[in-house]
């Protein structure tokens, strides 16, 4: 029995190297892991350019090839987070729902909410809570995946949280693009965004809709990947997320560019000071960060007042 699992871990290492060898080379040679700096968007004829991971492309480029991503990987998604994070996702999702301490009457608009699991944690947030007057509570998932909602409702139906069966709560679950939401003004008293912001390609315009869908008072929290405080830390994980990501989404899930793609987009997004002054040139109040896991990820916080 022990010699057939060291043959077997040996035989899954040599695939590891062959795999992890035969894509570097491949993108050696196109060029696609070639990192640019941050901000070299420009100009390409009449139409803006953007950032894809490390890739430029055309702006109108960008949302088709986000969709094709997550299109890729829905239904491994849940699984790889578990994966590349030893399970520590779970942990920031339940700091974050904590931190936005859902209340009984509240109406939440969970963005990039795919498969369910910032909405998931509300529900059972609120359903441990008492509610003495039976106010109802709503969160409305969405996503500009249809395929990841999909995901989300089957889980959904298979965990008892939809509206038949929740008490004095209902969900809805709603395709849509961040940058141009179907909501009327005012709508919302929380907007939620977790580990989607940064796939977006206008986070300017994210940001504007959000203040614009929610209430008066209303609160905006995004949680995200960000940047860590220790260089010696940043380091080492940069070579967890370059060495060791990407071959692990093709060992298990059969995606190697895709996870390339995911751990680009984070080198690019903005560091946690520079974020929380877009948060506030969108309108918001009170804007604050709180880094986990030294800066692994980050809870931002603002208010429409």
């Amino acid at each position: 029995m022990q010699g057939t699992r060291s043959i077997r871990l040996l035989s899954l290492a040599r695939r590891f190297v062959h795999i992890r060898t035969a894509a570097q080379s491949a993108r050696t040679v196109t060029g696609s892991g070639a990192e640019r700096p941050k901000g070299a968007e420009s100009t390409t004829g009449a139409e803006q350019t953007t950032h894809f991971g490390f890739q430029t492309v055309r702006e109108s480029e960008k949302e088709q090839k986000v969709h094709e991503v997550f299109e890729q990987v829905a239904n491994s998604y849940d699984m790889m987070n578990d994966a590349m994070s030893l399970g520590i996702h779970r942990v920031w999702k339940d700091v974050f729902v904590e931190r936005l301490g859902p209340q009984h009457g509240m109406r939440l608009l969970d963005m990039a909410g795919g498969t369910g699991d910032i909405a998931f944690r509300y529900l059972r947030y609120l359903a441990n809570q008492p509610n003495p007057q039976q106010r109802p509570s709503h969160v409305t998932v969405s996503d500009i995946n249809q395929h990841m909602l999909d995901v989300g409702e089957e889980r959904a139906k298979r965990l008892g949280l939809t509206t038949d069966r929740l008490p004095n709560s209902s969900v809805a679950w709603q395709c849509a693009d961040a940058e141009k939401l179907p909501f009327q003004d005012d709508s919302f008293s929380a907007y939620t965004i977790a580990f989607g912001i940064r796939n977006c390609t206008h986070v300017d315009k994210v940001l504007t809709e959000a203040y614009r869908v929610l209430q008066p008072g209303g609160r905006f929290m995004c949680l995200e990947f960000s940047h860590l405080t220790n260089e010696t830390m940043q380091w080492l994980y940069d070579q967890y997320s370059f060495q060791v990501i990407p071959p692990m989404g093709q060992l298990l899930a059969g995606q190697w560019q895709a996870y390339q793609y995911l751990v680009e987009s984070i080198r690019r997004f903005p560091k946690q000071e520079q974020f929380k002054r877009m948060i506030e040139q969108a309108g918001f109040d009170q804007v604050s960060y709180e880094n986990l896991t030294f800066g692994v990820v980050s809870i931002h916080s603002g208010f429409k007042l």
